[in-house]
């Protein structure tokens, strides 16, 4: 069994309070190329499994240059022609309010690197409009999920076909992912599957936090009711800079509302933090073997 394989199984028995979160999802890869590679390996197997059970493929795609690499990645093969893209649904985890054709885009982001270069059907692209008000985006991104997803009302249901199959996320230097930043309302968010951001609020939860970043724009995110429904949830997260953020996340204490990252604990879904060594770097393993197998 691999590094991979075993952190794998290895998953917590119920919610996260910060006994060695999250901790038993690592996997850590020698380089940022690696990471990638294992990154499109995981997408190609969950793609097959998703296919294989229900019909379709439905992932959520992250904004951002680590996905950028994985993307573009993607689009190549031999991982392109190992997936069957006429089957894939792409959704989006978040997204800024700006025009699809403008450079903040996570969709252009995402259409450049990968659905312009494979045959995915133009049905099969579910953008955020983050063209209109923010708000109504929201509530429309979530009558969208809703509707492809088969549920009315209520939290996500977890059988096959009815909640994503895998979600991409990265991670913030002040420990936000998606669009879940801290000390915002969204992070505790019962019911609703998908929120508006406002920069305001943003803004307003720095006061009290030493580590959170400036957002300029408005955006929408999933919430991380919809998130922890899924299947399978990735972390990508590379470079010397998150290695900071990265062992408070991992390594310190369960502070949720400081640290949104820590809310992200799918159940019963499996949980996978893909981080190359330099975002590994301030992380203590203790004997623990988290490096994939090469050999």
């Amino acid at each position: 069994m691999t590094a991979r394989e075993g952190a794998a199984d290895r998953r917590p028995d119920g919610p996260n309070h910060g006994i060695e979160p999250h901790r038993s999802g690592l996997e850590v890869l020698p380089t940022t190329d690696a990471l990638m590679h294992a990154a499109a390996e995981l997408w190609v197997a969950a793609a097959a499994t998703a296919i294989a059970a229900s019909g379709r493929f439905t992932v959520a795609l992250s904004g951002g240059a680590t996905p950028q690499r994985l993307y573009r990645l993607l689009a190549s093969d031999p991982y392109a022609s190992g997936v069957d893209w006429s089957r894939v649904h792409a959704f989006w985890g978040d997204e800024r309010c700006v025009a699809p054709d403008d450079p903040a885009s996570n969709y252009r982001m995402a259409r450049e690197a990968l659905l312009a270069h494979v045959s995915i059907p133009a049905e099969n692209i579910h953008r955020i409009r983050g063209e209109d008000e923010p708000a109504a985006a929201a509530a429309a991104y979530e009558r969208q999920l809703r509707a492809s997803f088969t549920t009315v009302d209520g939290p996500p249901r977890l059988s096959p076909g009815a909640r994503f199959d895998l979600v991409l996320l990265g991670l913030g230097e002040d420990g936000h992912t998606a669009s879940l930043f801290p000390g915002t309302a969204t992070l505790r968010e019962p019911a609703r599957w998908v929120r508006a951001v406002h920069p305001a609020a943003v803004a307003t939860a720095r006061v009290s936090l030493t580590h959170s970043v400036a957002v300029a724009t408005a955006r929408v995110s999933l919430t991380s009711t919809v998130i922890n429904a899924a299947a399978e949830v990735a972390f990508l997260v590379s470079g010397r800079a998150k290695a900071a953020i990265l062992r408070r996340v991992l390594d310190g204490p369960y502070q949720p509302d400081a640290l949104p990252a820590q809310r992200i604990a799918p159940q019963p879904g499996r949980l996978r933090w893909l981080v190359d060594a330099d975002a590994a770097a301030d992380l203590e393993f203790h004997g623990e073997d988290h490096e994939r197998d090469f050999s």
